[in-house]
């Protein structure tokens, strides 16, 4: 069943973030009111190193008031190139200069309120560059062995989907071992 959005109006906008009302015809021809958060994208990245450990990030996320293991990640500004911002963000938040990055997946976090879509970048080595400018992202930053990420997402420890999603993709490729029964 596919819905048909006639129009869309703004409510409140902002250099992050717009939130719409939209008049949706359901395939029934009944209409409804659907609100819509419009994001800029969103760049995600993290350096995988020889020793297959991950580098991530402990912070608290005051909205849902979890702490958790994320990547580095932050919006795109205009103009510039996705996986320039995901290096951007990676150097900003964890002190660490990624080789070339590859993409490794792009999502859709939560498409029934939002067009947000999450691009995820991973390099294989990296440099340290000094204390991260944007120190305020996390508690510590620090390098986890890939083969703990299934444990860590199942205990809960790695609560944002798109981050799960990807650390799992990391863990398979690197590791090439399903963990599942």
């Amino acid at each position: 069943m596919q819905w048909t959005k006639h129009n869309e109006q703004p409510v409140y906008s902002n250099r992050w973030f717009s939130v719409n009302l939209a008049d949706v015809e359901l395939p029934d021809g009944r209409h409804l009111d659907h609100f819509l958060i419009r994001l800029r994208p969103v760049a995600v990245a993290t350096v995988v190193n020889g020793a297959n450990e991950v580098l991530l990030l402990w912070r608290h996320r005051f909205i849902t008031d979890s702490w958790g293991w994320e990547l580095a990640a932050g919006v795109v500004e205009d103009g510039e190139d996705i996986a320039r911002a995901a290096a951007r963000e990676l150097e900003e938040e964890t002190g660490w200069r990624p080789g070339p990055l590859r993409h490794l997946m792009s999502v859709e976090p939560s498409n029934g309120l939002t067009d947000a879509r999450h691009h995820v970048y991973w390099a294989d080595e990296g440099d340290y560059v000094g204390h991260p400018v944007d120190d305020f992202e996390s508690d510590r930053r620090e390098w986890v062995p890939l083969k703990l990420v299934p444990d860590m997402v199942a205990r809960g420890e790695v609560p944002a989907a798109n981050m799960a999603a990807a650390l799992l993709l990391l863990h398979h490729l690197r590791l090439g071992q399903d963990t599942l029964p």
